[in-house]
């Protein structure tokens, strides 16, 4: 199953189909996400079974690469690559070790006699092999043998490396459960657009999908709610399982950073273990979209054990330098009424002032001791921008999701940020003003054309922009029922945010874009994939003029 959906990725990763005569150079390098530095050449490299491939015999990742470019290429051209220790004058696809390049970058040099890809780590090397894939016919990515295929690579010359460390995107798997197999299947589409990281939403008040053995009733009676009519509605994913997409992520270069969302949000939890709520129950898994006022009892000193035990195994799971820990739409309510609450406040010294209450100060407290606990493993918290409602946790990363201010503010005291505006990132609202042809949505409007617009530094001094780890999208699922509508809502925004994660600033151009993109879209078409047209928005906003 996951070899067949690595198959899918190659097949996406290519852009334009190969010609038996060399093309305009216009349309001979289509390569997405842009690279920083390309300069066409002359001629091609003619992939034979007499080319050599040539890896440093002491970097066993490197090799594993190499390999996998070679098994691809013997499957798909019918084409054995000579493993050599040099390249001696002969044909050769060489890899280059070359210290104080960029950790994720490459260059890609492409001569009539030699493909050279240099690279200081492997994942420059990974990065690197993925052009190749889009320098070569289509056929690459598929399964079948295709010998008649042009298999030759234009001549280039590539240096590249991206914009920002921190390229990802966030599916939410709590409103809508998404199938392990689709997990694997939206792994690649990330890994398709250079994409490093994988946040996966893991827990809300509408289920809790990843397994606690401590605390087994999070997912016997937390996954579970009732839909509509009395429906049940579940799903949830074991460790083992989890682990297992951790590993296939890695090899690609993903991290995964799981997201356990408190201490609001945590209606299947309270459904599970009511005794950690401040009024005791009875809680419902929530069959509704909102946010509610139950949340954890903040003063049961319980309720923070069960964190601290879940956090434990988090991060026996998932090797992250990050943990999410939420932080968003806890409201206070509950807290100003509850004895214990209100304890805690007093105990810990939890002072008002004229900009924060005492249980807005409690969120802090909460945020600062699971901060402390996931420091001292080595691990670090990032939170929705909400926790600037307090006093920050030390050393968190704020990830800025209601407008840019959040994050601007962030910076500028100091903090690391990801940006994540909803206005420019969210990809759970519409794609086009005109919403009669599109399926029904949350609301907003992020065309692909905003998506590629933000610029995540934006208002920022050059010594503030440091703070800037990188931008992700997310993608919550309320009103996306299936995978599919998944699809539909990523493709091809996706494609956009990665030029805005990867490619420098001055290098970008939207027009550009769409020249490059139009072969992507082709071969989602060719794949099955479910997308949105990207230049339909133009004939939807014709057709509402008319009316």
């Amino acid at each position: 199953m996951k070899k067949s959906i690595s198959l899918l990725l190659l097949s996406l990763l290519m852009i334009t189909p190969s010609c038996q005569k060399p093309k305009e150079v216009t349309n001979e390098y289509n390569i997405v996400p842009q690279p920083n530095q390309l300069v066409p050449k002359e001629g091609r490299f003619e992939l034979s079974n007499k080319v050599r491939l040539v890896v440093p015999s002491d970097a066993p990742e490197v090799k594993k690469v190499a390999d996998g470019f070679a098994e691809q290429l013997k499957q798909t051209a019918g084409i054995s690559l000579k493993e050599a220790e040099s390249v001696d004058g002969k044909p050769a696809i060489s890899f280059v070790l070359q210290e104080g390049m960029p950790k994720e970058g490459y260059k890609l040099s492409v001569t009539p006699t030699l493909i050279t890809v240099t690279a200081s780590q492997p994942n420059g090397f990974f990065y690197g092999v993925q052009t190749i894939y889009q320098l070569l016919p289509p056929a690459v990515y598929g399964k079948e043998l295709k010998k008649k295929a042009d298999w030759s690579v234009p001549a280039v010359e590539i240096e590249d490396a991206p914009r920002f460390v921190h390229r990802g995107l966030m599916l939410d798997v709590c409103r809508h459960y998404a199938p392990i197999e689709y997990i694997y299947k939206f792994i690649d589409l990330l890994a398709m657009n250079k994409m490093n990281v994988f946040h996966w939403h893991l827990t809300d008040d509408q289920g809790w999908r990843i397994e606690i053995k401590k605390y087994p009733k999070l997912t016997e009676i937390g996954s579970k709610r009732i839909d509509g009519e009395g429906t049940e509605y579940g799903g949830f994913y074991t460790q083992e399982q989890a682990k297992e997409i951790v590993k296939y992520a890695g090899e690609r270069y993903i991290t995964v950073i799981p997201e356990v969302d408190l201490p609001g949000h945590m209606l299947a939890a309270l459904a599970a273990y009511p005794e950690m709520g401040c009024t005791g129950g009875p809680y419902e898994v929530c069959p509704r979209w909102g946010v509610f006022e139950d949340v954890l009892c903040i003063g049961n000193e319980k309720s923070m054990q069960f964190l601290e035990d879940v956090m434990a195994e988090i991060i026996d799971i998932f090797p992250s330098k990050y943990i999410h820990i939420g932080g968003d739409e806890a409201p206070r309510t509950r807290w100003e009424k509850c004895p214990k609450c209100q304890a805690r406040i007093r105990t810990e010294k939890l002072k008002a002032d004229k900009n924060h209450t005492a249980e807005d100060r409690l969120q802090s407290y909460c945020m600062t001791r699971i901060e402390k606990l996931l420091n001292s493993k080595g691990r670090q918290i990032i939170g929705w921008d909400e926790i600037l409602e307090g006093d920050v946790a030390p050393n968190a990363t704020v990830m800025s999701w209601r407008g840019s201010a959040g994050g601007i503010k962030a910076a500028q005291l100091g903090h690391d940020v990801i940006m994540t505006p909803n206005d420019y990132c969210y990809f759970d609202y519409y794609q086009s003003e005109d919403t009669r042809h599109e399926p029904f949505a949350i609301g907003g409007f992020v065309p692909l054309e905003k998506v590629y617009s933000l610029n995540p530094t934006a208002s920022l001094t050059e010594e503030q922009a440091k703070h800037i780890l990188g931008t992700q999208a997310n993608l919550w699922t309320e009103y996306i029922p299936t995978s599919e509508q998944v699809e539909y809502m990523v493709l091809p925004r996706m494609a956009a945010l990665a030029e805005v994660q990867w490619t420098q600033l001055e290098k970008k151009d939207y027009t550009n874009f769409t020249t490059r993109l139009a072969g992507l879209i082709g071969l989602y078409r060719r794949d099955g994939l479910n997308y949105r047209e990207p230049f339909r928005q133009q004939a939807d906003s014709t057709a509402t003029e008319k009316k």
